[in-house]
């Protein structure tokens, strides 16, 4: 009697949901496709639809004033014989490259050196600080950076003539162009790169690293041949990434140098803004935008392949 109390007493009632899954029951077809249906929608609105648009635009010659004319496939043969476009895409490419040795290597040693901080306080104090330009909008960083790095009465000039120094002329010397806004760009977006490597780096088991220690590795070993190979997955998704973002630079070009000085800052999507929105040429603007399409498409599928030769799997 004992027994069959106690059983009773600490027995689970059987739910609805518990009877389903007992009888096999499966929830029918549309309450899935009423789950997803949000993000297809968006996905149709905003990525798929613009896509298929861009393809069948560049195959036209059109204004925005009047009627399409057919182009046939010379939009696509403009693509190479433009040596503005040649240029763009060089400028690009030295950005891109860069971006990502600047902020994958960057970002992992502010994370090795903030992960060694014992001090709690400090060490939240350490991340909010890499991290909060990341959160300033591009038109103040412009502002902030054009006072900076003013020849004449900027804190870098200052600094500069301190040491006897000339200061460069930094947004209208087409040779300290492009290096100012890649500085620029690295001191407002590693704070982004250095959040990834961080969460990459505390997840390397210390039992790990405390064993290859306890068998007489250095640090040096230890960081190279245990940390490096377990974060390898956090480090190519931050240079697939930082790629991808850098192809697509637009901001800090367009409101701090618009281009110049002689198309020295041209950014490709820079030069796809001018062709299509300030030039009405939308079909050459829509070849070039599948130019970037392709690129990326194509360097990213190459980083992937390389992938498997350096890129450590648990």
């Amino acid at each position: 009697m004992t027994t069959l109390t106690t059983s009773a007493s600490t027995r689970r009632p059987v739910r609805r949901g518990d009877q389903n899954v007992a009888r096999g029951y499966r929830p029918p077809a549309w309450l899935g496709y009423a789950f997803i249906s949000p993000a297809m929608i968006f996905f149709l609105v905003f990525i798929a639809g613009p896509f298929v648009v861009a393809i069948a635009l560049a195959f036209f010659k059109w204004d925005l004033l009047t009627p399409a004319q057919p182009a046939g496939l010379s939009n696509f043969a403009r693509l190479f014989t433009d040596p503005l476009l040649g240029r763009t895409l060089l400028t690009t490419f030295a950005f891109a490259l860069a971006s990502v040795f600047t902020h994958v290597i960057g970002g992992l040693l502010l994370a090795l050196a903030v992960n060694r901080v014992a001090n709690r306080a400090v060490s939240y104090f350490a991340r909010a600080s890499v991290f909060f330009p990341f959160l300033i909008s591009w038109a103040a960083v412009a502002l902030l950076w054009k006072y900076v790095l003013d020849p004449s009465f900027g804190y870098i000039a200052f600094y500069l003539g301190q040491l006897g120094i000339p200061s460069p002329q930094w947004f209208t010397d087409p040779a300290w162009s492009l290096p100012a806004i890649i500085g620029i760009d690295f001191w407002h977006t590693i704070g982004y790169t250095f959040i990834i490597m961080l969460a990459g780096l505390q997840t390397v088991p210390n039992e790990l690293i405390e064993a290859a220690k306890t068998d007489g590795a250095s640090n040096r070993q230890v960081f190279f041949n245990v940390t490096i190979p377990l974060m390898s997955p956090t480090i190519f998704f931050a240079t697939v990434i930082t790629f991808i973002g850098a192809f697509q630079i637009f901001d800090p070009m367009q409101i701090i140098t618009q281009g110049g000085p002689d198309n020295s800052t041209m950014s490709i999507v820079m030069y796809l803004y001018q062709t299509g929105i300030q030039a009405f040429d939308i079909g050459y603007a829509s070849a070039i935008a599948l130019l970037v399409f392709v690129i990326i498409m194509g360097v990213t599928a190459l980083q992937f392949w390389g992938s498997r030769k350096w890129v450590y799997e648990q």
